[in-house]
């Protein structure tokens, strides 16, 4: 049985907050999630400081956590150009560089002031200049399963995007639900033809949801055929263009159940440690 891939995401949780979280607070929680035993940490963002304000001390961050997570756990790295990227592969405990592309023109205009066409150089540029190293590109196609701004969208739009990230050496893809228009039934349906369309590509499932109805989205995934599940604790974060408030990241409890219930947790996660984390979120993020 496939074990299952949990990325706790707190760079997507705490991106969107105006309320700054202190250095130091956004330091100590990343050395507790890195005692649970998650598959990987999103845990910052080299972009720019008046894009994302509240992510300006990545660089410090990453500085100050040691060498000693090489080895131990994976941390992942968000970047819109190349400049970013160039920042961040400074950096040997960055095992990923994750890069958001969009379906959606105007999504992506938004997200990166690129145009999709841009957004393409942009990944291949970055693949030139880790290909050399040790780092991976995980690219994060976001509007995923719909487009809620008008533009062309259908399921062979994600064909036509994974054949030319193919074609330029990216390896792992996750799709995004972006402001959380996906349902079981389409989430099932999209990966159970690109999975097996594409053995060598690993693909993720980055959802935002209701609370309610995520775990079903979760187990749609699974039954066809993703093992890669992005999610934060208590569910923190996710797109504030998203209509509806209660759409959200997944709780990552919400991907701990699926893992449990599929006897597809990995050996090395610490449910204790899992727990000390929920508690410590409260002060990281007050309501």
């Amino acid at each position: 049985m496939d074990k299952i891939k949990i990325i706790e995401c707190p760079r997507d949780a705490m991106q969107g907050m105006e309320q700054w979280i202190p250095t130091e607070t956004k330091l100590n929680y990343l050395k507790q999630l890195l005692r649970v035993g998650f598959d990987t940490i999103d845990f910052g963002s080299f972009v720019s400081p008046k894009a994302i304000p509240q992510l300006k001390d990545t660089g410090e961050i990453i500085e100050r956590i040691g060498p000693e997570v090489k080895g131990k756990n994976q941390l992942l790295a968000i970047i819109a150009n190349l400049r970013g990227a160039e920042d961040a592969k400074r950096f040997e405990q960055i095992d990923f560089l994750g890069f958001p592309l969009s379906l959606s023109e105007t999504f992506q205009q938004r997200n990166t002031n690129k145009s999709v066409t841009e957004a393409f150089e942009v990944v291949k540029s970055v693949q030139d200049l880790i290909k050399v190293q040790e780092v991976q590109q995980v690219v994060y196609l976001s509007m995923g399963f719909g487009n809620p701004y008008g533009d062309p969208w259908d399921e062979e739009y994600i064909f036509d995007f994974v054949d030319q990230l193919k074609g330029m050496g990216v390896r792992i893809i996750s799709l995004a639900d972006t402001i959380g228009v996906s349902d079981p039934e389409r989430i099932n349906f999209i990966f159970s033809k690109v999975i097996p369309e594409y053995p060598e590509i690993e693909f993720g499932a980055h959802l935002h949801s209701r609370p309610e109805s995520a775990f079903e989205k979760l187990e749609a995934a699974w039954e066809a055929g993703c093992r890669r599940f992005d999610g934060a604790i208590r569910g923190f974060g996710g797109c504030p263009m998203a209509e509806d408030d209660l759409v959200g990241n997944i709780d990552s409890s919400q991907i701990i159940r699926l893992g449990k219930e599929k006897n597809a947790l990995p050996s090395g996660f610490d449910h204790a440690e899992f727990e000390r984390s929920v508690i410590m979120s409260a002060e990281v993020f007050p309501k």
